[in-house]
C-alpha cells in the first residue's frame, strides 16, 4: 500500500476537511482517514453546498459503490435535500428501513468514529412504465425528444436528423406524439401514398430513411417499450418534495427508481435517467449557488449512458451537466472507472470517491493509469493505493467550501443507517399504497393524440376521395347524357329540317300548281274575252258595212 502519510501530511488532510461548525456550512461526513489503520480523529467531509458542483463515485464491482451512494443519500435527505437514484439491483431500497446493528457493524463504525444509529429515510418508490411495484413514471414521445429517442433506437446521425424533422412536422401539424403508437401512425402515414406530398414538403427527408426509422420503432415497441411512454407524463417537480418529521425537522424524500430487467434495456434505462435530468434542467428556475442543493441526482451505471452516444447526445449531456448546477441540482455519476465518462463531463465533476480498481488486463492497467491522472498530487502512490483499497474504502477528493480541491484522502467510509438489505416487498407495497403520487400517476390515460387524429384524417381523406370519385363519375355520366342529348337534339333538328324541307317542297309544289291553275284560268279568261271582243268587233264591222251598203 506504499508508505504511510507523515503527521504533517495528515494535518494537511485534516485542515482540508473541516468539521461542521456553528454558523459554518453544513458538512456531510464521508468517513475517517486511513493511514494503515483508520484515524477516527481525522474525519473526511464534504460541504453540502458543494454537491451541486457534481461528483463521481467509481470502482470495480463489489467494492462498495452502492453503500457509498446510500450513505450520501441518507445524509443529504437528513439535511432536507431530496434525492433521486436508480435502484439497479434492488438493494438500495433498504434505505426505507432502519438498519439492524451487529457486532461487525458496530466495531467498524466505532473504529471510524461514527456514532451509528439506525434510521429509516422517507422513501418514494418509482418504476419505469409500471413494470414493477412502484409508482409508474412515464413520459410522452414528444417530451422524450428525437435526440434521446434516436439513442434508444440506435439510429445513425442521418436517421437522427430525419427523426428531428419528423418531430418538427408533428409540432407544425398539431399532432401530439404521446405513445409509440402515435409515432408509428405518423411514420406509416408519411410512407403511404397520402404522405408522399408531405415528405416532399418537409424537405431533407427520404422515404427510405423514414422506412428504416419505422422498422426500428416497430421492433422497439415489440420489446414492450411502449409501456414507458404515455400519459400522465411525469412532472420532475415531484422529485423535489420534502417532509417534516415527528421532531419538526425538514427531511428530503429519497426517490428510488426501480428498474427491473435493466439488463434487457440498458440503453433505455440510462437514456430515461438523462431525460429526467434534462427535464429538471428545462423546468427548474435559476437559483445560483445555494447553501444546499434543491436535489441531488445519482446517475448509476453511467457507462451505459455514454456508450455509442451520438455527437448531439453527448453535447446535450455536457450542456445539461454544466448548466444544471445553476438550477440547484447536483449530479453524481456512478460507474466503474472515470474513463467511462467523457472528458468534457468528467471535468465538471468536482468531487471524486474512487473505490478499488483491479488491473488484471492491459485495458485495466490503462484505466488505472487514466484514473490516477485525474487526481491532484498527493503523498500517495495512487496506482498502488487504488489496488489496495478494501471494500468500503475509497480515495477521496472533493471541492472544499472555497471551491478548491481538497487533499487526496484514503478513506474508510461510514456505514449506512438504513438497512443494507433490500426492503421487504410488503414495505415497498405499503409505501406505494399510501403515496400521494399514486393517484396522480397510477393509471395510464389515453387522450386523443396523433394516432387518432391521423386515423380521422385518413377517414376524412377516404371520404373526400369517395366524394371526388362520385363527383367525377357524376360528371362523366352527366357529360355522357349531355352528349346523348346533344346527339338526339341534332338528330331531331335534322329530322325537323328534313320535315320542314319536305313541307317547303310541298308548299312550293302546291304554289306552283296553283300558279299553273291561275295561269290556265287567266288564259281561259283571256281567250273568252278575246272571243267576245272579236265577236263584238265583227258585229260592229258588219253593222258598219251594212249601213254603208244601204246608202
Amino acid at each position: 500500500m506504499g508508505e504511510p502519510l507523515t503527521e504533517e501530511q495528515i494535518e494537511t488532510v485534516r485542515a482540508g476537511y473541516p468539521a461542521a461548525a456553528d454558523g459554518g456550512p453544513t458538512m456531510l461526513e464521508l468517513g475517517a482517514l486511513v493511514n494503515g489503520e483508520p484515524r477516527a480523529d481525522v474525519q473526511i467531509t464534504i460541504p453540502l453546498g458543494m454537491l451541486n458542483r457534481h461528483g463521481l463515485i467509481a470502482g470495480a464491482t463489489g467494492t462498495g459503490k452502492t453503500r457509498t451512494l446510500q450513505v450520501l443519500a441518507e445524509q443529504v435527505a437528513a439535511h432536507g435535500v431530496p434525492v433521486f437514484a436508480a435502484d439497479i439491483k434492488g438493494d438500495l431500497s433498504g434505505v426505507a428501513v432502519a438498519g439492524e446493528p451487529n457486532e461487525k457493524l458496530l466495531a467498524r463504525t466505532e473504529g471510524i468514529g461514527q456514532a451509528w444509529q439506525p434510521r429509516a429515510s422517507q422513501t418514494e418508490f418509482f418504476t419505469l412504465g409500471g413494470m414493477g411495484i412502484g409508482v409508474p413514471i412515464r413520459t410522452t414521445i414528444e417530451k422524450f425528444g428525437p435526440v434521446m429517442l434516436s439513442k434508444v433506437l440506435g439510429l445513425n446521425p442521418t436517421q437522427e436528423s430525419s427523426l428531428g424533422l419528423i418531430f418538427y412536422y408533428a409540432r407544425e401539424e398539431g399532432l401530439p406524439l404521446v405513445g409509440l403508437d402515435d409515432l408509428q401512425a405518423l411514420l406509416a402515414y408519411l410512407t403511404s401514398d397520402d404522405g408522399k406530398a408531405e415528405i416532399a414538403r418537409i424537405g431533407g427527408l427520404s422515404k427510405q430513411t423514414v422506412g428504416v426509422i419505422q422498422r426500428s420503432v416497430i421492433a422497439f415497441a415489440a420489446e414492450g417499450a411502449d409501456v414507458f411512454f404515455g400519459e400522465p407524463a411525469f412532472d420532475p417537480a415531484d422529485l423535489l418534495r420534502t417532509i417534516v418529521d415527528g421532531d419538526g425537522i425538514e427531511r428530503g424524500v429519497v426517490n428510488l427508481l426501480e428498474v427491473p430487467g435493466v439488463q434487457d434495456r440498458p440503453v433505455l434505462f440510462s437514456t430515461f435517467l438523462m431525460f429526467l435530468l434534462s427535464e429538471l434542467f428545462e423546468t427548474l428556475p435559476e437559483v445560483g449557488d445555494r447553501d444546499k442543493p434543491k436535489l441531488v441526482f445519482f446517475f448509476d451505471e453511467a457507462h451505459l449512458l455514454f456508450a455509442d452516444a451520438s455527437k448531439a447526445f453527448l453535447q446535450q449531456i455536457t450542456q445539461t451537466v454544466r448548466l444544471i448546477r445553476s438550477k440547484g441540482v447536483g449530479v453524481f455519476f456512478v460507474t466503474q472507472t472515470p474513463k467511462d465518462v467523457p472528458g468534457d463531463v468528467l471535468a465538471q465533476l468536482g468531487s471524486r470517491v474512487q473505490h478499488a480498481l483491479r488491473a488484471h488486463t492491459p485495458d485495466d492497467a490503462k484505466a488505472l493509469k487514466a484514473t490516477v491522472s485525474t487526481y491532484p498530487s498527493s503523498g500517495y502512490d495512487l496506482a498502488d493505493a487504488l489496488q489496495s483499497l478494501g471494500t468500503g474504502e475509497a480515495v477521496v477528493t472533493v471541492l472544499g467550501e472555497k471551491g478548491s480541491p481538497t487533499p487526496v484522502a484514503w478513506t474508510r467510509l461510514r456505514a449506512p443507517q438504513g438497512s443494507m438489505d433490500p426492503a421487504p416487498a410488503v414495505t415497498v407495497q405499503a409505501a406505494v399504497l399510501v403515496s400521494e403520487l399514486q393517484p396522480k400517476y397510477g393509471e395510464a390515460v389515453d387522450e386523443r393524440s396523433a394516432a387518432e387524429m391521423l386515423e380521422e384524417r385518413a377517414t376524412e381523406a377516404e371520404a373526400a376521395r369517395a366524394e371526388e370519385e362520385a363527383r367525377i363519375s357524376a360528371e362523366k355520366e352527366a357529360a355522357a347524357a349531355a352528349k346523348e342529348a346533344e346527339k338526339a337534339a341534332a338528330a331531331a333538328e335534322r329530322k325537323a329540317e328534313r320535315e320542314a324541307a319536305a313541307i317547303q317542297r310541298k308548299l312550293e309544289q302546291e304554289e306552283a300548281r296553283r300558279e299553273r291553275e291561275r295561269a290556265a284560268a287567266a288564259k281561259k279568261t283571256a281567250d273568252r274575252v278575246g272571243s267576245v271582243v272579236t265577236s263584238g268587233v265583227r258585229t260592229v264591222v258588219n253593222q258598219v258595212l251594212r249601213n254603208l251598203f244601204k246608202r
